[in-house]
């Protein structure tokens, strides 16, 4: 019997594929990219660093499929709401799914398998929400859980005996202690993103999200701004992102636009890039610069050249004073 696997290259799905793999189900995996992965803050690659992994460990076909343009759109108007952050768990599952079920038909398996645990994550797992989402897909009856199986009504595939129900797991809870004892019970030593998850839960993240949609249209591209730097928002078409090492100042440069503005101290002062997108006048080029300033080493210096740029021209060269970075507090996102 054939079955689509989800992995993320998390430890849950690496388990649950490994136990159907030792039950002697043939195996497809599939894995969904997405620009909210936490496993990949720096880019929109997503788990499928992980995932591939895990398929080229168990030797099996991977599907990956990227549907962050799909998710783009969930983000900013889910149908089934959002959780306690900006997270819109079951509109995610239920694409996630969808892609499932398509790989399926193509692939002419039988039924889904995915690494979900019984009440593990509380907007998605919760039993109620679970038969939900497999409702809304078509696949009531077909996706496997065969961690939590035993807590949960037998499926077609254990009703059909395809799969041997004695054989499969209760787990059930937040608890990690029975996957991390299943892992070293197969010898699973190495899995990339141990613990899931996905940025849109992230308060912090969350909160530079909903502030990107309060003041205007955004694509792919801004989410990865998102994910790096501290960010500032000086007025309602205005904002500025200060990198918070060199590492970040190197990135934000990967993010410039023709119109952004770059402002960065002199060569003889450490401190960071800042990024400007949006309407600047002369007042807003001041407070950028100032900002900047403000997370330069002052070295008991009393000031320092900000170099301001923008469309690859010098603009201007502004001397601004080291100011306390609690100055602006009020203004960071």
């Amino acid at each position: 019997m054939k079955a689509i696997t989800l992995i993320s290259g998390g430890l849950d799905s690496t388990l649950a594929t490994r136990l159907m793999q030792d039950l002697g189900v043939e195996l497809v995996c599939l894995n969904t990219v997405s620009p909210f992965c936490l496993c990949n803050r720096s880019s929109s690659s997503g788990c499928i660093y992980g995932a591939s992994k895990v398929a080229r460990d168990l030797n099996l076909k991977l599907i990956s499929i990227d549907v962050s343009k799909e998710i783009l759109v969930i983000v900013k108007n889910p149908k089934f709401g959002y959780g306690s952050n900006m997270n819109p768990c079951l509109d995610c599952r239920v694409l996630q799914l969808e892609k499932a079920k398509e790989a399926m038909q193509n692939e002419g398996a039988s039924f889904i398998i995915t690494g979900e645990v019984l009440g593990q994550r509380p907007m998605s797992q919760r039993l109620h929400n679970l038969r939900f989402i497999e409702a809304q897909v078509g696949l009531s009856g077909l996706v496997v859980r065969p961690l939590s199986a035993k807590v949960l009504a037998p499926t077609i595939p254990e009703k059909e005996g395809w799969i041997p129900r004695e054989k499969l797991l209760a787990i059930n809870g937040r608890g990690r202690r029975d996957q991390f004892d299943l892992a070293r019970k197969f010898g699973i030593n190495d899995f990339p993103c141990p613990s899931g998850g996905c940025l849109l839960t992230d308060p912090e993240f969350s909160k530079r999200l909903r502030d990107l949609m309060r003041y205007g249209e955004f694509g792919l591209g801004d989410i990865g701004l998102l994910k790096i730097g501290r960010h500032f928002r000086l007025d309602k078409k205005s904002k500025l992102v200060v990198g918070r090492n060199q590492a970040e100042n190197e990135r934000l440069m990967n993010f410039v636009r023709e119109d952004d503005y770059i402002f960065m101290p002199c060569e003889k002062v450490a401190g960071p890039t800042s990024l400007g997108r949006g309407i600047f006048d002369d007042k807003l080029m001041r407070l950028s610069c100032d900002i900047t300033g403000a997370y330069c080493d002052a070295n008991g210096d009393a000031g320092t050249d900000i170099l301001c740029f923008n469309k690859g021209v010098l603009r201007e060269k502004r001397k601004v004073p080291f100011l306390e970075k609690d100055k602006f507090v009020n203004l960071r996102i």
